[in-house]
């Protein structure tokens, strides 16, 4: 065992001295040392239910001969932290999570892990750590919540409050009304009810292989969860034992295959810039080529919330991964027959399932012949955008409007909120991307207020940051190169019109080379305040979105 490095042989009497003050036994010492990576905090509802599911977790551990070991990460609620200036923590506490597991388990020379998570850039920090280390790992996503429910009106986060928001500035409910939604929205602990961008990771790691059938749509509040949580921690015993690896799992088929299902399930923008981080990790080559080729040939089969009334729980109740498999796998040449960690293989776990086609759809009948995100190329974003297709109504596929430009998520804000954004206009906001920001804050709060101010099918957003999960409408995002490095967003100015059709995956400003090249001259990026201590060090390293958003 890795770990005997600490405790076998004469020399290490001292790493045994304080192991024992630690309270473990003559015999537990002997056995292999299992961390629980756990991001559990009271901050984040996603994460506040984890103390019980760190009980089973250990349960499991002991059960099944190993010795259990909890130590904390850091865990950022994207919903909390959106809107302000904490947002450009969110993106960068990815890399930080993944340096936090490597270093717990490599001080302590772990035997395996158990890597609890559940929200947007927990799962894909515990991910990334895993295939560094490559040593016996098994995911455990927290779950989603139960949806909220309102006299007679069922409520989800997005719609009981950051597009209720701009329906009160619309004037469509009242402030009482918003109040009385906002108490109601969020009803459990566990991640946000729709397909945003936890709920869309938990789903692909169950496609890598990396958690068990049913881990990612399992509520948080279930007894499920429990159960997952325990047989979570007897199984990595037989990991340790197997010498199963994290690379053994993740390969570039299994990558595929969550390319794959993420086209399917319309899922959160925000997967692209982690699949691209996952891969990397492994020594993996993966590009946005990869999900555009793969995007040209896979049609979305379900839609949920925002994008629909639908939420996680139709989906479990319909099969949950495991009949997307079903649905797919036999029928999509593309996707290859990997096997999960305990040895299953796609075909197994197709065969067995069950599925209901109402809420998962057949290939023969989709919701929609095209994927659920799409890359875009033009001259605003030469090394590609993203645009979530399944929030994004037909009518406005093939869209041009007129530029109205912001170097601020909160100056968009306060135009949107005042009636300075009209119908026909695209709203440009910019230095918000990996190095600008630095952290590619989310733009969920002005996307929301489109919408609920009734803009979502005539106007458009784009900017070289990020949306949450929970975007709908037409935002066009990861815009790389990004301003701040001299990109062509970096140009735009007030009235000049800007060219999107999705049908085309382009995105383009109108505006003649010579006028352009007239703008290069005399470009001087905007400067964001100078950051310091962590951002600053992120701010140095970060690579741009098109390649992960890694810092390195």
């Amino acid at each position: 065992m890795r770990s005997d490095i600490l405790k076998t042989g004469v020399e290490h009497a001292p790493h045994r001295a304080l192991l024992y003050a630690g309270g473990l036994s003559d015999k537990n010492i002997k056995k292999p040392f299992i961390g629980i990576a756990s991001s559990f905090t009271d901050l984040v509802p996603g994460h506040a239910g984890m103390r019980d599911l760190e009980r089973q977790i250990e349960k499991g551990i002991h059960s099944g001969g190993g010795q259990a070991f909890i130590f904390g990460v850091p865990a950022v609620c994207d919903g909390i932290a959106m809107g302000h200036s904490g947002m450009r923590y969110s993106l960068p506490s990815r890399d930080l999570i993944a340096d936090c597991v490597e270093t717990a388990a490599s001080a302590h020379q772990l035997d395996g892990l158990v890597l609890l998570t559940n929200c947007d850039k927990i799962t894909p920090g515990m991910l990334i750590a895993a295939l560094r280390l490559n040593i016996p790992s098994i995911i455990v996503t927290a779950g989603p919540s139960l949806e909220g429910h309102c006299k007679g009106e069922t409520l989800t986060f997005i719609r009981g409050s950051s597009e209720a928001v701009g329906r009160y500035r619309a004037g469509n409910i009242s402030l009482e009304k918003l109040t009385e939604m906002e108490h109601y929205a969020c009803p459990t602990f566990g991640s946000c009810q729709g397909l945003y961008t936890a709920n869309t990771l938990a789903c692909l790691t169950e496609v890598m292989g990396m958690s068990l059938p049913g881990c990612a749509t399992a509520s948080a509040v279930s007894s499920k969860k429990r159960r997952i949580a325990f047989d979570s921690g007897y199984i990595i015993c037989e990991l340790i034992k197997n010498n199963v690896l994290p690379r053994d799992i993740v390969t570039l088929d299994a990558i595929k295959n969550a390319i794959i299902v993420d086209l399917a399930l319309g899922g959160s923008t925000n997967s692209i810039l982690h699949l691209l981080a996952i891969a990397q990790s492994a020594d993996i080559p993966l590009s946005l080529e990869n999900f555009e080729e793969l995007s040209k040939k896979i049609p979305q089969i379900i839609k949920l919330d925002p994008s629909s009334t639908l939420t996680m729980t139709d989906l479990d109740n319909a099969g949950g991964i495991s009949g997307v498999f079903k649905t797919l796998y036999g029928n999509t040449p593309e996707m290859k027959n990997t096997k999960n960690i305990i040895g299953m293989t796609v075909s197994e776990i197709a065969e067995s399932a069950w599925v209901n086609n109402d809420v998962i759809k057949t290939l023969d009948n989709p919701i929609t012949s095209d994927p659920g995100l799409a890359i875009l190329h033009g001259n605003i974003a030469p090394d590609g955008a993203v645009v979530k297709i399944s929030g994004v109504d037909k009518d406005v596929f093939e869209f041009t409007g007129t530029a109205k430009v912001f170097n601020h998520e909160e100056d968009a804000m306060k135009a949107i909120v005042d009636d300075v954004i009209q119908a026909g206009d695209v709203v440009v906001i910019r230095y918000e991307g990996p190095k600008g920001g630095p952290g590619m804050r989310e733009m969920l709060a002005p996307t929301s207020l489109l919408v609920g101010k009734g803009l979502g099918k005539s106007c458009a957003l784009i900017t070289d940051g990020r949306f949450s999960g929970g975007t709908r409408g037409l935002c066009i995002g990861h815009i790389a190169p990004e301003a701040s490095i001299g990109g062509t967003i970096g140009l735009i100015q007030d009235g000049d019109k800007i060219q999107i059709d999705i049908n085309k995956r382009t995105i383009n400003l109108l505006v003649d080379d010579d006028e352009l090249n007239k703008r290069r001259e005399t470009f001087v990026p905007y400067q964001n305040e100078v950051p310091k201590g962590y951002l600053a060090k992120y701010q140095r390293s970060v690579s741009q979105a098109n390649k992960g958003a890694i810092a390195q």
